[in-house]
């Protein structure tokens, strides 16, 4: 079976033979790959002409929507995923996190919709004033590159390497083609091939090279993106070269990393966080092969507690059966590929060279099932370093494979200095149940990782684990681990988006933006706001409210009711020293109080406010001052029906100005209210 391209919205072979797929665990040919041949202009410009502008109509919300779609189709096929999977080398538990884990992402990235408006366009941060009368104002907006996301991924994770990255420039609004490893491409195409079926995306988002892919970079311009997972090395290369550099092109680089898991001075035997600690690490070790690039590859340990974390781990490992995964009892499969069972080898030769095997053996290790000849099994590998400061090795070359080393501290100090030896990790944990220990550890080492995971009995129920990059948090790491940033929650998005700063009038910047702009124009609402749907309300209509005189009796009212007694609002004589001159009003009173002027009470199409935004009591407010509300409508965010019985409504944002008597404002506020539509559709 010849593994296929799909490019310019068709399934392709490429010409020849590049790679032939070997079952990793009986060593059979199952495919071959090649991407020789494919025009890659036409791929980068297909993407850019059909992909692009087909996403880029799509609002943040509908983008949103359609990966919920995607993950929930996925989701309900992942069957089809785990027999191909088994040939990767991988445990039943190894195929769950490429498999679930990666349609995991899809949902996740789906729920950051909500954190974006109904628009193509993100709006980000405030208003800037620039001017003395507030007629010139700048703000930034965050649009779509017009350009295609490059993904270069790694063999060890075909379906969530995938996933975890097009799930965040589908949410940006650009396309994307991926080069999977062709070690492990078969995988990658079993699921594209699902996802084409499903016709859940739009032509020209996602293609999919399968081979090699030599020369796709020649083509991308300064507004695709180039993303690798990969070594170091090779991605320095891809980063240097010409085109990549003279255009510009933005380039996330996720390398290798050599990740700690430090044991606290406090994780003595017999405590929970020793057991955590010693299951943690075993955990990494053989999960997935040790073929993580978050696994732990330095283990750092009290030099008191050297011997007793020694003999604890390796009777964990002594445990760990090796063989084909589909037979009982089996913990741990085979690495991805025979190429790279000598890449492992070789890399652990070197740290033999360096320190002392203490556990494991790359000749002599019992196998269940599988071809130990064919196959690409490779054995657990344990290292003690006992001079990490003389023999080096270990914080420079990583073995990517069940490979790890024991080494000893004096200290946290020492400890820390060790993790920083690393120059730069995707993630270190610390188990501790010191939160002490555990501050001084995290603030000193955070500046080297990219993610630091502290973990205590009081977290373990929930936690995901040393290893399990999350995709609302960001995925990366400085120095050797690349310096990139793959996830990250909102942040990961605007990696695909250009921030711009516009300028102009408020009443400009308001239509450009679609959220209300101080000083733009406030034309009457009627009839009340109050009374219309969400698509009759318009962005900047205001009702202007009547006004009320405060008194002192609604202030010791609303002591009274509110149980808030605080001195500045009923002890005149306590104001020395203070900003006050008198009582002043609550500014609680003085926001309920607006709401009793805004609101038209009446049932209407407002179903509920919700919420309270940039709340803020910007000048003090005294008995016999008189205020009045302007109630703007400022922003529209669409919200899709649960379920057919759901109210079909839309978010509304209002802004609170109240004002005194001289016109100046006293309160701010923003409320949220869900609104009902006129279409019940």
């Amino acid at each position: 079976m010849k593994i296929k391209n799909y490019v310019l919205g068709k399934w392709e072979e490429g010409d020849g033979i590049e790679i032939i797929h070997h079952h990793s665990i009986t060593g059979n040919e199952i495919s071959t790959c090649s991407s020789k041949g494919l025009d890659y202009n036409s791929i980068m410009n297909y993407g850019r002409t059909v992909g692009g502008p087909a996403l880029r109509k799509m609002t943040f919300q509908e983008r949103g929507r359609m990966l919920k779609a995607l993950a929930l189709h996925l989701i309900s096929i992942k069957k089809k995923f785990y027999g191909l999977s088994a040939a990767t080398g991988a445990t039943k538990i190894d195929s769950w996190i490429d498999i679930e884990g990666g349609i995991g992402n899809l949902f996740a990235n789906a729920s950051l919709r909500r954190q974006f408006p109904d628009l193509p366009y993100y709006v980000d941060g405030s208003a800037a004033p620039l001017s003395k009368e507030g007629t010139f104002i700048g703000h930034h907006i965050m649009v779509p590159k017009k350009g295609v996301a490059v993904h270069i991924n790694a063999f060890n994770f075909p379906i969530w390497g995938m996933l975890e990255k097009i799930a965040v420039n589908l949410m940006a609004g650009v396309p994307a083609v991926v080069k999977p490893s062709e070690f492990t491409s078969y995988l990658t195409e079993l699921m594209v091939k699902e996802i084409i079926a499903s016709a859940i995306l739009p032509k020209g988002a996602l293609q999919l090279v399968a081979g090699k892919g030599r020369g796709i970079l020649e083509h991308v311009t300064n507004q695709d993106v180039v993303t690798f997972t990969g070594s170091a090395k090779t991605g320095k290369l891809l980063k240097a070269l010409p085109n990549i550099i003279e255009e510009s092109v933005a380039f996330n680089l996720e390398a290798d990393s050599l990740n700690a898991c430090v044991l606290g001075t406090d994780a003595v035997p017999g405590t929970e966080e020793f057991d955590l600690f010693m299951k943690e690490v075993q955990k990494e070790i053989t999960v997935k092969t040790g073929q993580k690039c978050t696994a732990v590859r330095r283990i750092l340990v009290p030099e008191n507690l050297i011997e007793d974390v020694e003999k604890a781990l390796i009777g964990r490992l002594k445990k760990t059966t090796i063989g084909d995964p589909s037979i009982e009892g089996v913990r741990m499969g085979a690495l991805a590929s025979i190429e790279q069972v000598s890449r492992v080898k070789e890399n652990v030769e070197l740290l033999m060279s360096d320190q002392k095997v203490i556990y494991g053996s790359m000749e002599n290790y019992e196998l269940v099932g599988g071809n130990k000849d064919k196959g690409a099994f490779f054995p657990s590998i344990l290292f003690r370093n006992d001079d990490p400061f003389q023999h080096t090795l270990v914080h420079e070359v990583e073995a990517f494979g069940p490979v790890s080393t024991l080494i000893p501290y004096k200290d946290m100090n020492e400890a820390i200095e060790l993790v920083e030896m690393g120059k730069g990790s995707l993630v270190t944990s610390i188990v501790t149940a010191n939160d002490k220990l555990a501050t001084e550890f995290v603030t000193e080492a955070a500046h080297v990782n990219g993610r630091m995971l502290v973990l205590n009995a009081r977290c373990a129920k929930e936690s995901t684990g040393h290893g399990s990059p999350m995709p609302l948090l960001t995925h990366g790491g400085p120095g050797r681990a690349g310096g990139g940033e793959e996830m990250g929650g909102k942040r990961g998005i605007m990696h695909y988006l250009q921030r711009t700063s516009i300028q102009g009038h408020p009443q400009t910047i308001t239509a450009i933006t679609k959220q209300f702009q101080v000083g733009a124009d406030q034309p009457e609402a009627q009839p009340h706001v109050f009374r219309k749907h969400f698509e009759e309300l318009e962005i900047g209509q205001t009702v202007f409210t009547h006004k009320h005189t405060v008194t002192t009796a609604d202030i010791v009212n609303f002591a009274n009711v509110s149980g808030d007694n605080f001195y500045a609002h009923m002890d005149e004589t306590s104001l020395d020293g203070t900003i006050f001159e008198e009582r002043v009003a609550h500014g609680y009173f003085v926001l309920s109080k607006a709401a009793g002027l805004f609101v038209d009470p009446a049932k209407g199409p407002v179903l509920l406010n919700y919420g309270i935004d940039e709340c803020r009591f910007t000048k003090p407010v005294y008995a016999g001052s008189t205020v009045g509300v302007r109630f703007t409508v400022k922003e529209k965010i669409d919200q899709e029906k649960k379920d057919e019985d759901d109210i079909a409504k839309g978010i509304v944002k209002f802004l609170v100005d109240v004002f005194d008597e001289t016109g100046e404002t006293v309160a701010l506020a923003t409320i949220l209210t869900m609104v009902r539509k006129i279409d019940q559709s």
